[in-house]
């Protein structure tokens, strides 16, 4: 993992207003309040430690004990939890998305299609999730409509996640129940004053859904946590740096940019002359390397707007992809199994739980471990 500052703003163009203004959010100075404090030593967990009848793993996971806390007080490491909202706060990838595509498919009048559970998981798997993948591979496999014309195939792909979208929206709404533990794990949080992010900017279905699913924790349950959408992550400072907003990056981040663009491009010309001497069509997939640029803005804007040192926020990730985005920047990483990701390997997170309180995640657990 890179073991990088718990700050950007070193390596950016700042005034000294906004440094000023920033850094104590930003980067791992003593922060206003100690509410979970850290203490500097601690007895260490042996490295992927498993606990018994439960699928339990910690790596480089420290503890300490009650009384070195109160010995070894020190205020500059403060804790903040963020959560991703796929696979944590609630559990739609196989119950939901499975119901609302069968949901589209009978609104579409398409009878002969239906996805059981072996189907759907089978698909997932061989689309790496990728929707469109997973009804063209689908319809490849069974047949398309037979009225449909072969060049309206994309249109009809769109059209079903299009019904999709708005079937999940419904059972997202009507029937679908938040995570077992995830409200009591919040409000243990929120008890002892742990700052509490729900990141939906980069949720799976979108802003708009993600911000319904977090609309089921209650009124009184979002007066006390913040949520972290699209709007939100552009309007963080890094988020601003990012998308060219209000701040200047630096010329070693804009030289850094051109880089990237420059290989992508070189990649793009060169699998284009391979292809036209095949006689074929290629296209480099970047969405990935986009997609975690996405993810690490998006953490990036929880830490800030948590006022708590990147290195000192925790994400509870239900994603491979935020579990690499968290590495990247340095962020400790709790992974939680959902019905997608029950069989994957997570080896460079910190932790990797079945669910929220008892055995699995608490936040007294957080409290009393770190990484080191």
């Amino acid at each position: 993992m890179e073991t990088a500052s718990c700050s950007i703003l070193y390596t950016l163009g700042f005034s000294r207003n906004t440094l000023n203004s920033t850094i104590n959010n930003n980067h791992c100075l003593p922060p206003k309040s100690n509410i979970c404090s850290i203490p500097s030593f601690s007895s260490t967990f042996p490295r992927n430690f498993n606990s018994h009848g439960k699928n339990l793993q910690f790596n480089d996971f420290t503890a300490f004990s009650s009384s070195s806390s109160s010995q070894n007080h020190n205020p500059s490491q403060e804790l903040a939890v963020l959560l991703e909202v796929d696979g944590v706060l609630m559990d739609a990838y196989q119950a939901g998305n499975r119901q609302a595509f069968n949901l589209a498919f009978q609104k579409l009048g398409l009878d002969c299609a239906n996805w059981t559970e072996p189907v759907y998981l089978d698909l997932v798997r061989r689309s790496a999730s990728n929707e469109e993948k997973m009804l063209v591979l689908y319809f490849n496999r069974i047949g398309w409509p037979t009225s449909l014309p072969t060049s309206e195939k994309d249109s009809f792909v769109r059209s079903v996640l299009r019904e999709k979208k708005n079937a999940l929206e419904e059972l997202v709404l009507k029937s679908l129940p938040l995570q077992p533990g995830v409200e009591e794990f919040i409000d243990d949080a929120c008890n002892k004053g742990i700052p509490v992010v729900i990141l939906t900017s980069y949720s799976k279905d979108g802003d708009k859904i993600a911000r319904s699913i977090v609309e089921k924790l209650g009124d009184e349950r979002l007066t006390k946590i913040k949520v972290v959408g699209n709007e939100e992550v552009e309007k963080s400072l890094y988020g601003q740096l990012v998308f060219g907003k209000g701040v200047s990056s630096s010329l070693d981040e804009q030289l850094a940019k051109e880089e990237r663009k420059s290989a992508l491009a070189e990649k793009q010309r060169i699998a284009e002359e391979v292809a036209s001497m095949l006689k074929v069509s290629v296209n480099i997939d970047t969405t990935s390397s986009e997609s975690l640029e996405k993810i690490v803005v998006a953490l990036r804007a929880g830490a800030e707007i948590a006022e708590v040192p990147v290195c000192n926020c925790v994400l509870i990730a239900g994603s491979k992809s935020g579990l690499a985005a968290a590495e990247q920047i340095g962020m400790p990483c709790v992974v939680l199994r959902s019905s997608f990701t029950s069989r994957a390997e997570f080896p460079t997170a910190n932790a990797i739980m079945d669910g929220f309180g008892g055995a699995d995640l608490t936040i007294s657990k957080l409290c009393q471990k770190r990484w080191s």
